[in-house]
This record gives structure tokens, C-alpha cells and sequence, in this order.
């Protein structure tokens, strides 16, 4: 049985701000095994960065506060809690030993330096070799993440690379001290579809190579269909969804989910079918919400929806939902 790298415990993260507080995240729990890729989906807004970002202490405080409560991350160093760690502590498990691919590799590289020098800088930060054997590394590192001719485009800058290229030079620098986690916050969005791809087949090599656990962070399910192991569904701040890739994608028990899952086109299929999008806009984050925040939205509400939020339901093998509606019987659970 593999064991848990990571495990949150009730994430809270607000924003104090002049308008009021923006309730991001919501009591966020989930964990995450050696070796496992778990996917975070939602629409923009729904918190899935912030969650991330909080764990490891990226959030710009002020306006943001970690309110609650764990996230013990365990690794060779022991099992510690991400949320006690002091800023130092903190950035010596960045890059070290959780490595984070951003969305823009343009505004992650320093566009001063060459790509070479940001790959080393990594390496001689976290790891006690010297200079010469991070060269070497940092070539290998390019090699693996499939830039072409890596000693010569070890002394080039960023400006010279494609965003494809650019992102897998991101890639290096988070798989560069052998991590037991990659978190990757919507790598391809800004990529088009060719490349998307080939980033995604890299993820799975390096999967498979190293065996690091990935959270992958997108709002696009079909990206996550052929990678992920499971999936975590986000919104207004809270899980609303947990299933295997596979159960999400074959039996949806959150009316959220099966939204996302309409506005996808299919390939697999001849039968012509409109693209269906979810009515209504995601609930204003600075109000506190004491009912379920997708019933506005909500084709199934009915008046308990109104009244509570719905705790997590378990509705299969490692499968909850965060909903009163029973969707396989078209009726309300406790009626």
C-alpha cells in the first residue's frame, strides 16, 4: 500500500481587504499517495491555486491569512506540518524537495539569466555539490526534459527559447533535486493544443521515471482524463467532488461536475452534440455562504439546498460528493 506524502486537514485561507473578506478556501481536506497524479478542477476563482499556494506558504500576507489547520507533509526528513514551518523552513522545502511549475514561464524566468544559471541556482541552493557537478546536472536535467542540443542551450537565455521549451525548462527546475511532489498550476494553459500535449505525455514520463507524486491543477477535465488517478472537484472554495479519474468521468454524482463534464467536445464519438455551459455566475466570495454555493446554479435545488451546506457523502469506492441531490435516482437523499 503506498503511503501518504501529503495530507490537509480543513484548509481555511481568507483575503482581508478594503471591500470586505474574500472567503477563498473553505475547509479543504484531501491527501495525496507516493507516486499518485491527483487533479484539482474548477472554473477560475474556485480556489484550486490558493489551496496549493497556502500549503506552502505563498500567499502574499497581508491581505492573505492560513487560518486552519494542517498539512502534514512527509518526505526523508520526517513528517512535519507545512503550516507550522517558518518562512525559512519553508523555502527549503520549495523547490527542494516540492518542486511548483507556474502557469507563465515567462514571468517565472529571469529573463537576465540563462536558463542554465536558473536550473544550476536550484541545484546549489538545495543540494551540497559544487558548481562543475551542477553543470552537469542541470545538462542531464535539460536532456530529460527533451530541450534539443542541451550544452549549447545551457548558456542561452529565455528569450530564446518557445513557450513549449520555455515551460520544460520550468519542468527541469521543479524535478531538479529529485522533489516527492510536482505541482503543476495550469502548465498549459497558455500553450496550444500540440504542445499541451507533449507536455502532458513529459508529466507521465517523468511519473513513471522518478515516481514523484503531481497535483495538477487545470479547469480544463479533458486534460486530466488519460493522467490522472483521481480528481478533485472545486467550488466557492470547496471540494464538491473526490472520485477516481475513471468513476468521474463515467458516473458524475455533483451536478457541478457533470457541467464541466457538458462543456467538453468528444472525440470519441460521431454523434454531433451542442456544448452545454453552466447558468449563472460563481457566488460572491465575500459574503459568507451558510447554504450550498452551487445551488443558484442548480438545476436539481430543492429547499434543503437552501438551508445547509452538504456535508461529503461517500457514493462509491473513493468516491464523495458534496450534494443532497441522489442523481442516479432522481430524488433528494434523505427522501
Amino acid at each position: 500500500m503506498r503511503q501518504h506524502v501529503l495530507e490537509v486537514k480543513d484548509l481555511v485561507t481568507k483575503f482581508y481587504t478594503l471591500e470586505g473578506v474574500v472567503h477563498a478556501v473553505n475547509g479543504v481536506s484531501f491527501d495525496l499517495e507516493e507516486g499518485e497524479v491527483l487533479a484539482i478542477v474548477g472554473e477560475s476563482g474556485s480556489g484550486k491555486s490558493v489551496t496549493v499556494m497556502s500549503i506552502l506558504g505563498l500567499i502574499p500576507s497581508p491581505p492573505g491569512k492560513v487560518e486552519g489547520t494542517h498539512a502534514y507533509f512527509s518526505s526523508k526528513y520526517g513528517r512535519r506540518d507545512l503550516l507550522q514551518l517558518t518562512p525559512a523552513e519553508l523555502r527549503n522545502v520549495r523547490g527542494g524537495q516540492i518542486g511548483f511549475v507556474f502557469q507563465d514561464p515567462n514571468s517565472s524566468l529571469n529573463p537576465l539569466l540563462t536558463v542554465g544559471e536558473q536550473i544550476s541556482e536550484t541545484l546549489l541552493k538545495h543540494l551540497e555539490i559544487s558548481s562543475e557537478e551542477a553543470k552537469k546536472k542541470t545538462i542531464k536535467l535539460l536532456e530529460q526534459v527533451g530541450i534539443p542540443n542541451p550544452k549549447m542551450r545551457y548558456n542561452n537565455y529565455p528569450h530564446q527559447f518557445s513557450g513549449g521549451m520555455r515551460q520544460r525548462i520550468m519542468i527541469a527546475i521543479a524535478i531538479s533535486c529529485n522533489p516527492a511532489i510536482i505541482i503543476a498550476d495550469e502548465p498549459t494553459t497558455a500553450l496550444d493544443v500540440t504542445i499541451q500535449a507533449q507536455i502532458v505525455d513529459l508529466f507521465q514520463h517523468l511519473r513513471n521515471e522518478i515516481g514523484v507524486a503531481v497535483i495538477w491543477i487545470t479547469h480544463d477535465l479533458g486534460v486530466v482524463a488519460g493522467m490522472a488517478d483521481r480528481v478533485l472537484v472545486m467550488y466557492a472554495g470547496r471540494l464538491v467532488e473526490i472520485a477516481l479519474v475513471d468513476d468521474l468521468y463515467a458516473c458524475p454524482q455533483h451536478p457541478y461536475t457533470i457541467g464541466l463534464l457538458g462543456a467538453l467536445t468528444r472525440l470519441d464519438t460521431r454523434e454531433s452534440k451542442r456544448l452545454v455551459s453552466i447558468e449563472g455566475v460563481p457566488p460572491n466570495m465575500l459574503i459568507p455562504i451558510t447554504y450550498c454555493p452551487f445551488a443558484p446554479r442548480c438545476p436539481y435545488a430543492f429547499e434543503q439546498c437552501w438551508q445547509e451546506i452538504p456535508p461529503s457523502i461517500a457514493v462509491g469506492n473513493q468516491h464523495w460528493t458534496s450534494c443532497f441531490y441522489d442523481l442516479n435516482n432522481q430524488r433528494p437523499r434523505n427522501g
